[in-house]
């Protein structure tokens, strides 16, 4: 991502901060006109913060006991405030400022420095956005599958037809997808040839998953590699190059696409074992999709790589003729 368009994300942090706070003293105006008391509360509580920290200082002994009876005042005047605004119908949030993120208050970091999942997903987005993924995922989501252009003859070595076996598949996905945030060790690997559904499958998981607010990070297993390369030979300090390498082991969710396509040697064997075992490690979730059979993959993969695969995942398999080809005819 271009360094001018990470500048354009916090601009428009800084945009919804100043929109959220113009916003709160409009309502505050709004409320005060009303309802004076408001206003006048409001003012002794502030009064009661400057005069907390001046008798701190002239009377550090009695420190304890000022703040004590400090605390006690404010509270009198918060629950004061409540019953009126009530009386009056008021929402309580009304007099807060709604920030669009409560974690880091519409300011992309946290109070630690790091970035929140906010900002980590405006900046996924982005990337989707310059891929055309997001456009994808408008067409590519469990609203708009269409499980009639899936043949309902039953494949005599499957027992089962294509259409069922979406079905089954799509079933699959959905409960993934409720369960995403218990802690059940759940992976899915979806195996079949080409043009059958599985990155359709994907695309569903990723936007229902990115509509529920989690961290969704979508590649193929070129281009995760060239991300890895990226970070480790060419220029490992540009904190985006770093950002995009550590995505791959910290999203929620890690989708691998055509594992199978790239080419494969010690360098890619060895980096997609790390980044298994470390989120496998860590419960993080993956999804591998593959034209490969498990067979294929166990002699074209590490063993210990088909182990990791073979004990962790859920083998999914796709069936039928490729749809692709199919809808050309």
């Amino acid at each position: 991502m271009k360094e001018s368009t990470l500048r354009e994300i916090l601009t428009t942090y800084e945009r919804n901060r100043d929109r959220a706070e113009s916003e709160l003293e409009a309502r505050k105006k709004d409320v005060y006109s009303q309802i004076p008391k408001i206003r006048e509360i409001d003012e002794e509580i502030g009064k009661i913060g400057l005069k907390l920290a001046k008798l701190v200082l002239l009377n550090p002994l009695d420190r304890d006991s000022i703040i004590s009876e400090s605390k006690t005042r404010m509270e009198e005047l918060k629950n004061r405030k409540k019953e009126i605004l009530n009386q009056y119908s008021v929402p309580e949030w009304y007099l807060d400022v709604q920030y669009n993120c409560s974690h880091c208050n519409d300011r992309g970091f946290l109070k630690n420095g790091t970035k929140c999942n906010c900002l980590k997903q405006k900046i996924i987005n982005e990337a989707y956005k310059m891929s055309n993924l997001s456009r994808m995922l408008d067409s590519q989501n469990f609203s708009t599958l269409n499980t009639s252009i899936f043949s309902s003859e039953v494949i005599p070595d499957a027992h089962i037809s294509p259409q069922q076996n979406i079905l089954d598949i799509a079933s699959i996905c959905e409960a993934f997808v409720m369960n995403f945030d218990k802690d059940n060790d759940e992976n899915l690997l979806f195996y079949g040839d080409t043009g059958l559904g599985k990155t359709f499958m994907c695309n569903c998981i990723a936007k229902s998953l990115l509509d529920k607010g989690y961290l969704v990070i979508y590649q193929t297993a070129f281009k995760m590699f060239e991300i890895i390369e990226d970070y480790k030979f060419k220029n490992s300090e540009h904190h985006i190059t770093k950002d995009n390498y550590e995505n791959l082991f910290d999203c929620d969710l890690l989708i691998i696409d055509d594992l199978g396509t790239e080419l494969t040697n010690s360098f890619t064997n060895s980096e997609l074992f790390n980044i298994l075992n470390t989120r496998l490690l860590s419960g993080k979730k993956t999804i591998i999709s593959t034209n490969l059979s498990p067979m294929q993959l166990g002699s074209d993969y590490a063993q210990r790589i088909f182990s990791r695969i073979f004990d962790k995942f859920k083998m999914v398999k796709f069936i039928g003729k490729d749809l692709r080809w199919e809808n050309k005819k």
